[in-house]
């Protein structure tokens, strides 16, 4: 079983691609991007008090095994914690998205 890959930063839902090398994980798989981690949780999850560590990438190519995106793709739900609007903005230059209407998964 593979990690999940979340397709999002859980408190902005801005994009966070299978390849990309700004994600960071917690041992439960919370996701979030560097500078939240670093400089608004304190290296500490929110939800599971743990620290964080680099996602690390899945490759799109089927270099061994059939272990790649085509065959293993990355996770589709988004997973989200509402935060300030002014603190996002402040630490990773997004907006958060209005979120009235949305259906939603919160926590991890």
């Amino acid at each position: 079983m593979g990690l999940e890959l979340r397709p999002t930063r859980e408190h902005c839902r801005k994009p966070l691609p299978p390849d990309s090398t700004e994600a960071m994980i917690c041992s439960f798989e919370c996701t979030f991007c560097r500078p939240w981690v670093e400089n608004v949780l304190l290296n500490v999850c929110p939800d599971y008090g743990g620290g964080f560590c680099v996602r690390p990438v899945r490759p799109r190519n089927n270099w061994k095994d059939d272990t790649y995106l085509g065959t293993r793709p990355a996770e589709t739900k988004v997973t989200y914690h509402p935060v300030d609007p002014a603190g996002a903005r402040l630490v990773c230059g997004v907006h958060p998205p209005d979120t009235a209407g949305d259906a939603l998964t919160t926590g991890s």
